[in-house]
């Protein structure tokens, strides 16, 4: 079942009844009108975005989104996306899948890695392909991908990725992907906000601590392996991105009509073992192959394929 994505942008009081999300600002985003309260069914859920200063939300809300798997998002006073809260019991098999996640070795940590890289490169090279850009380059780095990258056709790919992303986009000139950096960054950055919460929340769901990374390893970060595992999802990101900057070439700063465009990216359509799937269907087939691995039951991670 698909859940739904919610953003609170308005001052607005956020609380619950009989396993409801309840709000008493009326429109909130779009969402139908009901009298003076607002209610949701927290089973149809999977992430909520408080994107407002002036939000309040209750204890008990908080308590039963987590318990339900709910990813919570909240932003800074610049509407950037600055904590990510999930729930610590997300699945009956846990502790096993944690001891399994834990004792990876690292030649099986670095093939995944080389998996995950080589996914990557590919579904960017893709929808450079798609933007009538050349990729033969892209295609000999990911062919060239060795076990953890140790050659770092990572960041080679990205250089030229982000070099020639926006090339046919005339109101952005000498792009550079920077997380506090210029427009189409800001997109770029709630977008992968979105992202990062639907493969956190997948990876809680699956067993898996998504603390614990197959190669980023920031102590500071509480989501190491949410950050590996979606890398090759970014280029969908991307792609959405550049549809809105095409429909809106004077529009830099994130509008309510353009928060909207992002928050349909859980339910992306992408391809995924050769059949289309929403965006959030395919995570789950994602993180279930990730625990699949460390198990020993699978070799490779089940990645998708950017449809052009």
């Amino acid at each position: 079942m698909l859940k739904r994505t919610l953003s609170f942008s308005n001052p607005v009081y956020l609380r619950t009844k009989n396993e409801q999300l309840v709000f008493n600002l009326p429109n909130a985003n779009g969402l139908d009108e009901i009298g003076e309260l607002n209610t949701i069914p927290i089973e149809d859920i999977g992430i909520v975005i408080l994107d407002n200063q002036q939000i309040t939300i209750s204890h008990g809300l908080i308590d039963k989104l987590l318990a339900n798997n709910v990813a919570l998002i909240t932003c800074n006073a610049t509407h950037h996306p600055t904590g990510l809260m999930l729930n610590l019991d997300g699945h009956t098999l846990q502790s096993a899948r944690f001891k399994a996640q834990i004792e990876a070795t690292e030649p099986l940590k670095k093939q995944l890695w080389q998996q995950t890289i080589k996914a990557k490169i590919h579904n960017q090279a893709l929808l450079l392909a798609s933007q009538g850009i050349e990729t033969g380059n892209m295609k000999r780095w990911e062919d060239d991908v060795k076990s953890g990258d140790s050659d770092n056709h990572e960041a080679r790919a990205a250089a030229y990725y982000w070099k020639n992303i926006f090339i046919n986009h005339a109101n952005i000139q000498d792009f550079v992907r920077e997380r506090e950096g210029f427009y189409p960054n800001n997109f770029l950055n709630y977008g992968y906000a979105i992202l990062r919460a639907t493969v956190a929340r997948s990876l809680v769901g699956s067993g898996l601590l998504p603390t614990l990374g197959i190669h980023h390893r920031n102590q500071y970060n509480a989501y190491c392996l949410a950050d590996d595992i979606m890398e090759p999802y970014r280029p969908i990101v991307d792609a959405l991105v550049l549809q809105i900057i095409s429909k809106h070439p004077t529009t830099v700063e994130i509008s309510k009509e353009i928060k909207a465009q992002l928050l349909q990216i859980p339910t992306l359509d992408i391809e995924i073992e050769g059949t289309k799937s929403p965006l959030m269907v395919g995570v789950q087939k994602t993180t279930f192959s990730v625990y699949k691995c460390f198990e020993g039951d699978y070799r490779k991670i089940i990645y998708p394929n950017f449809i052009q």
